[in-house]
């Protein structure tokens, strides 16, 4: 796989909840992180996402803020 982003988190999905429109697919990425992303539930069957696949979170921004208390 060839893409501009820089920061590809390989993992494991752990779940997949369909909406009306919307999926929340969930992937671990290490041992309890787990990052979410919202797609279209075209898009989870177009790539075959199911849980205990593999797949990358990819994260393109231009803008990464940092914030403390």
């Amino acid at each position: 796989m060839k893409i501009s982003a820089r920061n590809t988190l390989k993992g494991k999905i752990v779940a997949v909840e369909k909406g009306a429109t919307t999926a929340h697919v969930k992937i671990e990425i290490a041992d309890g992180t787990v990052v979410t992303a919202s797609i279209t539930n075209e898009s989870v069957d177009a790539l075959g996402l199911t849980v205990g696949g593999e797949a990358y979170a990819v994260v393109k921004s231009s803008d990464v803020m940092i914030a403390v208390d």
